[in-house]
């Protein structure tokens, strides 16, 4: 979510300078504008010439950037910005902010910050950890300010972090999902339930073999992911897969496609919206053995029947307002079989996918997809299922917002 956020990037007198390259990189990639502001003391580690190149910004140093009397407005900085990032902090800016001394345009600039301010300390082991050095982040946090500290990733306390500065990928990771949960927590989808199929299903041959598909349930879970961290209450009936979900989630694990039927149809009622994801299998044998089946001869005939159709019966059960979702994959006239199947099923709106996309689909991490209701068509480009999931949330919210 840093696309279109606007960012100062505050660098410092350390050795870990040349690190914020790297931080610059990462945020211009995700879309976020970023301006640089450097102390005297860290134009000694990184030239402003590679900053600005980078940002494409001329990078703010001194109070005056002219000898005619322009100046850089530390408060029309702290008005611009979605957030100030200072990577390096080094423990003599760390404390001039504790303690308000404005002798550079860092200080004025995070003192007229107006914008969530994240820091990453970066100094040797002994400075930080000094009682003045740990009181000055103490009283930092006590600002409201995020310290950034080196703990697998996330936000340390204490001394875990030993002085060493975060690194840089992580450090972006940390105001990425900042800006997630502040976009998150106003969705319209807090506190709604929604149900969600994933994976494929198995039908017994025998007590050994079955009929299945190659579904290996990451869109699903990626879309029951998504809609937790926009505040819905989820619960996902899966099929059998190697995968693990959120502990928020609630999970329903199910083999047979009579299995995810009656799951489904148990918990569709108390629902909001259902998103039907699963690769669930149309046929299934129409005996099952109790004992593995021998070979015999060089031929084996197997007698299928339908199973029930999940969507269907979801269709008629569904309220006005209710919202279904399904998904098609299609190898032949993809939009035109979707859009019948959409009508067929009573469903608001499909996810249409193609075999023809290589590297989508099943066992991959990619998808690419056509969003297809009575409104619209929207085509996406192929991207990770994660972003395939926010794109298909984002439609899921358009009619309570």
């Amino acid at each position: 979510m840093l696309n279109g956020k606007k960012i100062v990037l505050g660098i410092t007198g350390s050795i870990a300078a040349y690190k914020a390259c790297m931080i610059i990189r990462q945020l211009v990639r995700k879309g976020a504008e970023v301006q640089v502001v450097i102390t005297p003391a860290g134009k000694e580690f990184i030239t402003p010439i590679t900053l600005s190149a980078l940002t494409r910004k001329p990078v703010i140093s001194e109070f005056f950037s002219q000898r005619d009397g322009t100046w850089n407005s530390h408060v029309e900085l702290g008005l611009w910005a979605d957030a100030m990032l200072i990577a390096p902090a080094t423990a003599s800016t760390i404390g001039k902010m504790a303690n308000g001394i404005a002798d550079n345009m860092l200080i004025t600039t995070y003192l007229s910050m107006k914008a969530p301010v994240f820091v990453a300390p970066a100094m040797d082991l002994d400075m930080y950890a000094h009682p003045s050095t740990q009181s000055n982040l103490e009283r930092l946090k006590e600002f409201g300010n995020i310290i950034i500290e080196p703990e697998s990733g996330m936000l340390a306390s204490g001394l875990e972090g030993k002085g060493r500065m975060e690194e840089p990928e992580e450090i972006v990771k940390i105001l990425d999902r900042y800006f997630d949960e502040e976009y998150y927590s106003n969705s319209p989808l807090w506190g709604k339930t929604v149900l969600i199929t994933a994976g494929p299903t198995y039908e017994k041959l025998d007590p050994v073999r079955f009929i299945g598909n190659y579904s290996s349930g990451k869109m699903g879970f990626a879309l029951a992911e998504e809609c937790a961290r926009r505040g819905a209450v989820v619960k996902l009936i899966t099929g059998p897969v190697n995968l693990k979900c959120s502990d928020t989630i609630e999970r329903i694990d199910v083999e047979s496609s009579e299995e995810m039927y009656e799951a489904a149809v148990a918990a569709f009622p108390d629902a909001n919206a259902a998103i039907l994801c699963a690769a669930v299998a149309d046929f299934k044998p129409a005996e099952v053995a109790d004992e593995k089946i021998k070979r015999e001869g060089n031929e084996l005939t197997l007698h299928l029947q339908s199973t029930k159709d999940i969507a269907a019966a979801l269709g008629k059960m569904k309220h006005p307002d209710q919202i279904l979702v399904g998904f098609a994959l299609e190898t032949n006239n993809e939009e035109e079989n979707a859009e019948h199947k959409m009508h067929k099923k009573n469903l608001d709106f499909i996810v249409l996918n193609s075999t023809r996309n290589e590297g989508t689909t099943f066992r991959s991490d990619d998808n690419q997809i056509v969003i297809i209701s009575e409104a619209a068509r929207k085509a996406f480009p192929k991207k990770p299922k994660t972003e395939v999931a926010r794109d298909i949330i984002d439609e899921l919210e358009i009619p309570w917002r």
